[in-house]
C-alpha cells in the first residue's frame, strides 16, 4: 500500500471517529435527559446501572463494583428504595445477605420505554431519508462493524 493511499486512510479514518462520536452523543442526548428526569446522583446512576444488569446483587457485591464502602452503598440503597426504584430482599440460603433488586416499576420501565428512548433520535434521523437512503446506511453500518470486527487488533 502507498504512502498516500495510507495517509489519506488515516485522515478518512479521523474523520470517521469523529463523526461515529458525534453520532454517538446525538443518540445519547436522550438517554441522559430522561436519566436527569430521575434526578439521580452519579452514584445513585452508578448503583441502578449494576441493580439493573444483575437483578439481586449483594449488598456486598454491589459496594465492590460502584468502589464505594458498605455503609455507603447501603444509604444510597436507602435512598433509592425510599424512592421505589430498588428493593431489599434476604438471601434464601444465608439469611445475612441481603440482594437487591429493581422494582417492577424500573423494570416494566426498561423493557417498555427503554427501548424507544435508545432508539428514538436514530429512527426520526432515518425518516428524514428516502428509502434507498436508509438500506444504503444499514448496509455501510454493518459493513463497517464487520471490518471492524475482523480487523487485527494492532495494525
Amino acid at each position: 500500500m502507498e504512502k498516500s493511499e495510507v495517509d489519506q486512510t488515516a485522515k478518512l479514518a479521523a474523520a470517521m471517529e469523529r463523526d461515529l462520536g458525534a453520532i454517538h452523543h446525538a443518540m445519547r442526548r436522550a438517554l441522559k435527559a430522561e436519566v436527569a428526569k430521575g434526578e439521580l446522583t452519579g452514584p445513585q446512576t452508578a448503583v441502578m446501572r449494576i441493580v439493573v444488569g444483575n437483578p439481586g446483587v449483594s449488598l456486598r457485591d454491589l459496594s465492590r463494583e460502584v468502589s464505594l464502602a458498605h455503609s455507603t452503598v447501603s444509604g444510597i440503597v436507602d435512598r433509592l428504595e425510599t424512592r421505589g426504584m430498588v428493593q431489599r430482599t434476604t438471601d434464601g440460603a444465608d439469611g445475612r445477605i441481603v440482594r437487591v433488586l429493581p422494582t417492577a416499576a424500573v423494570t416494566s420501565w426498561i423493557e417498555t420505554q427503554l427501548p424507544h428512548v435508545k432508539t428514538g433520535p436514530l429512527q426520526r434521523a432515518l425518516l428524514q431519508a428516502d428509502p434507498e437512503e436508509r438500506e444504503a446506511l444499514a448496509k455501510a453500518v454493518a459493513r463497517l462493524r464487520a471490518l471492524l470486527s475482523s480487523a487485527p487488533e494492532s495494525a
